[in-house]
């Protein structure tokens, strides 16, 4: 990362510009940065810049390797298409790729800026997929930054490595490792790409002292990360959560642990050197992945990094001290993630939760307790998604109120996505959800409900997109979500039930009403 730094200097040194090229028939645009001279086009009066490279194609020599300094290229590189997306399977039914196929070259940023000089100083918000660290990329239609740039924003994705290439932790990778560590390659990608950003961002008309990061899910995890690691979190000057944090019990491993479970899979894959593995073609690690047990590589706390947990690193207060907008949608999980097949009586209920919870079910169904079995099934939901990834959430916007100094603003999005479109005559509902399930906020978010056309918008579903994409714009902007056009949205405070901005048909802030339920999760699962 020194590499960067010095690069950095020898860029601020440069004179870097944006210049339209008097081609009217192609319309382009130029910009020089550090490494060269880009390309890009002119898409409705916003300059795209897709597929540009942050750092070195992580192959052969550099696979598990932290991403090296860019290879400055001659003439003039075309950004007229996304790079190819990180190795991944195919998982989500829900992601549509426009990128140019899978690659261990995959390390690729893409711009869009409303920016008309390097003189502009716009804000900034670089965007992180989400997939479970599994799967996913930056040129998903959802996450396309054109409707939020049209708010004076320079608005980025970013492509990082993912499973195994992104988070294969082992102690000979340990060992090479000038700073004794190992893991973490996909979270180091995305700190290389602030670096860069914070490097090159005028040249696009960009300001380098206001970069917003945000992502949804995985996304939110590597947010909460960035803010923690002491490689990233000079550069942020806000962060936007939506659903996930590292900041719940065992969302980390420690470096060992994540050693013995890379060690283990180097031995089921008769890998015996770190030559061996990285000989190994990149199509076959990934199958090897597939098979049942092999595919986990969570995140861990190497030393470099994170030099401690992240829990620990935010309750001393050692995180960016920037504002937080964070939250989560009403059914990250369903209620059968609780009951199974089980009909959803309170009989039923009970029973699954004592098995879930063991000793500490006592305690849950205090505060997660049904008054009938009409209304098992949104307590259980509600159970069932605290447990998945809301009650992380909630524990990073409550630690980052009590040491964090800056305001944070905390949401609950409640607005279930309309029927499905018309298929040959046949409109289905939703299987099973009954409110905004997990990821179903990001298009409304980023105004980009036009670019899924799976579900049958209707003008209710725009004046949500309308008043929730204002709010992060607003946040970006100003480090504060309101302003003209939407409803008042009070700070949380520290210690004290939130004012909570729900987020559906009638957006407004409300007390919450179940801190005890978090309170209770926090002394049970932070143990």
């Amino acid at each position: 990362m020194r590499i960067f730094f010095i690069l950095g200097v020898i860029a601020s040194l440069l004179t870097v510009k944006i210049k339209a090229q008097s081609s009217s028939q192609n319309n382009l645009m130029q910009v020089k940065i550090a490494s060269g001279i880009l390309e890009g086009i002119n898409e409705s009066g916003i300059y795209t810049f897709k597929g540009i490279p942050y750092a070195k194609p992580p192959i052969g020599g550099l696979r598990w390797k932290e991403p090296q300094p860019v290879t400055p290229w001659e003439g003039v590189r075309k950004a007229d298409a996304f790079g190819p997306r990180a190795m991944q399977r195919y998982i989500y039914s829900d992601m549509n790729f426009r990128s140019n196929g899978v690659s261990e070259d995959c390390l690729y940023l893409n711009v869009w800026t409303p920016a008309k000089s390097a003189n502009d100083h716009l804000p900034v918000l670089v965007y992180f997929y989400g997939g479970g660290f599994m799967a996913g990329d930056g040129s998903e239609p959802r996450y396309d930054g054109e409707s939020i740039s049209r708010k004076g924003i320079v608005a980025i994705t970013v492509n990082y490595r993912l499973g195994i290439f992104g988070f294969f932790a082992h102690p000979d990778l340990t060992k090479e490792s000038p700073h004794h560590a190992s893991g973490n390659y996909g979270l180091m990608d995305q700190a290389a790409a602030l670096q860069w950003i914070q490097r090159n961002i005028s040249a696009f008309g960009g300001d380098p002292k206001k970069i917003t990061i945000a992502g949804e899910s995985a996304g939110s995890y590597s947010v909460s990360a960035l803010m923690a690691s002491p490689l990233s979190r000079h550069i942020i000057a806000g962060a936007i959560g939506e659903s996930g944090s590292l900041l719940a019990k065992r969302s980390t491993v420690s470096l060992a642990e994540a050693e013995q479970t890379g060690a283990k899979f180097a031995n089921n894959v008769g890998a015996t050197s770190l030559a061996a593995l990285r000989a190994l073609p990149a199509d076959q690690l990934l199958e090897a992945t597939a098979k049942p047990g092999q595919g986990d590589f969570p995140v861990d706390v190497d030393g470099y990094f994170f030099q401690k947990a992240p829990a620990i690193i935010y309750a001393a207060g050692e995180q960016a001290h920037v504002p937080l907008l964070v939250g989560w949608n009403s059914e990250e999980s369903n209620y059968q993630a609780i009951l199974g097949q089980q009909d959803p009586t309170k009989e039923n209920y009970i029973n699954a939760v004592k098995k879930e919870m063991g000793k500490n079910a006592a305690e849950v169904l205090k505060v997660y307790n049904p008054g009938n079995d009409e209304t098992v099934k949104q307590v259980a939901t509600d159970l069932a998604s605290a447990l998945f990834i809301s009650f992380g959430t909630w524990k990073w916007s409550d630690m980052q109120s009590a040491t964090g100094s800056k305001p944070v603003y905390r949401y609950y999005y409640a607005h279930p996505r309309p029927t499905l479109r018309a298929e040959k005559g046949n409109i289905a509902s939703e299987p099973d959800a009954e409110g905004a399930v997990h990821s179903s906020e990001i298009e409304y978010a980023m105004g980009n409900l036009p670019t899924n056309r799976v579900y049958d918008w209707q003008p209710e579903d725009y004046k949500i997109s309308q008043i929730m994409q204002a709010f992060f714009a607003n946040f970006v902007k100003t480090g504060n979500p309101n302003g003209l056009g939407v409803p008042t949205w009070p700070a949380v405070k520290s210690g004290e039930p939130a004012e909570v901005m729900h987020i559906d048909v009638n957006t407004k802030a409300e007390k919450e009403t179940h801190r005890d339920r978090y309170l209770t999760l926090d002394k049970i699962l932070m143990k």
